[in-house]
């Protein structure tokens, strides 16, 4: 059987980011079960969470059977990586898989069951369509916001919410929260998808405006289609935090600060707040911001910020890893800054996007 190495190796590397990355008991979720039919070969891979399937054409003779198997891909990957030729040929054996081009020839263990779970499409789901191209946008502004703390599942997902003829996405991780508002109805709902898993799907949507989705409603599983590609993953069940109670609704002081050099500052106080807890005190007063790390001594190592402050002066800390995500997630010339009080949470805006904003729970400390 002849077979394409790079479409082949690309179908590999895509399914194995959907694959069990834990130790476990079965080393079925850690492969990929591979099953040809007739001239199509289909990958197939799972973590129970989320699920993937691709197909590739192959040429097939009529004396090569069918079949199905499970291979451990990150052998194959490696030697298929340093293969120069474009053609590969597999022959499978009974608990191996030999694969060869000119000069190179590799064999693999094969684990062969019917115990793979696969889901499939239910053809009377409807068809729906969504507008990806909005959301490759949004999503690194929000993403990077979630939770990876598996033991509060909900702060791990992206959440969905309409309200009229409006969509936001949301993520926090309880210390930090992105919000992007669309000023349209997307048709996702009321859900919360798993970040890691969109996050995937985006990047293979690659240039698309719009890609097909279901959704199963018994199961609460959500399947993305893109070209021959299927996504599937089970929404994130449970009550996401009111997060309309977390965003301040007055501001006692305005800042707009020049994001490059706003950035550069706070990582030169983080060299030196990195043995305490990272925690940078900004000192705003009239025309400037005085960037300080906490260093549990005399505020030396200070960087100051020319900025346009408008109200009253304010000091206020916050964890700089946090801040410096932030910033280094958007490209934008000028950030505004909107302050309440020293223990409240601070919102982060993008100059000429009031689609978006972000927010930072300070740190409270003892001057």
């Amino acid at each position: 059987m002849k077979i394409n190495k790079s479409i082949f190796l690309e179908k590999i590397n895509l399914a194995s980011k959907f694959i069990n990355q834990r130790i476990s008991s079965s080393n079925i979720l850690q492969g990929i079960f591979l099953k040809k039919e007739n001239n199509i070969l289909y990958f197939y891979s799972t973590n129970l969470n989320f699920y993937y399937k691709g197909e590739i054409k192959i040429k097939n003779k009529e004396e090569e059977k069918d079949f199905y198997f499970v291979i451990e891909p990150k052998k194959i990957i490696e030697f298929l990586s340093l293969i120069s030729q474009e053609e590969i040929d597999f022959l499978i054996k009974e608990k191996t898989i030999i694969i060869s081009s000119e000069k190179n020839k590799g064999e693999f263990s094969i684990i062969k069951t019917d115990e793979f779970p696969i889901i499939k499409i239910d053809k009377n789901l409807k068809q729906e369509k969504i507008n990806i191209k909005n959301l490759k946008q949004a999503f690194p502004l929000v993403c990077f916001a979630s939770s990876n703390d598996e033991s509060r599942p909900v702060l791990t997902g992206i959440n969905f919410d309409t309200v009229d003829e409006t969509t936001q996405i949301v993520a926090t991780d309880g210390f930090r929260l992105s919000l992007y508002s669309f000023d349209v109805k997307f048709p996702i709902s009321s859900a919360i998808i798993p970040s890691v898993f969109f996050n995937e799907v985006l990047k293979v949507s690659e240039n698309k405006e719009e890609i097909d989705f279901y959704f199963n409603e018994k199961d609460k599983v959500f399947t993305f289609c893109i070209d021959t590609d299927q996504f599937s993953t089970r929404i994130i069940e449970g009550e996401y935090p009111p997060y309309e109670r977390v965003i301040p609704k007055q501001k006692t002081t305005e800042v707009i600060v020049d994001r490059e050099d706003f950035l550069r500052n706070i990582k030169l106080a983080s060299i030196f707040a990195r043995e305490f807890s990272n925690i940078v005190l900004f000192d705003v007063e009239k025309n400037l911001i005085k960037i300080i790390p906490k260093t549990g001594g005399k505020n030396e190592n200070i960087s100051t910020q020319e900025a346009e402050v408008k109200g009253e002066p304010i000091k206020i800390a916050f964890n700089s890893k946090f801040l410096i995500d932030f910033l280094t997630k958007t490209n934008s010339e000028k950030i505004k800054i909107e302050f309440l009080r020293q223990d409240s949470p601070t919102v982060f805006k993008i100059v000429g996007n009031d689609n978006f904003l972000h927010i930072i729970m300070p740190v409270r400390i003892q001057e």
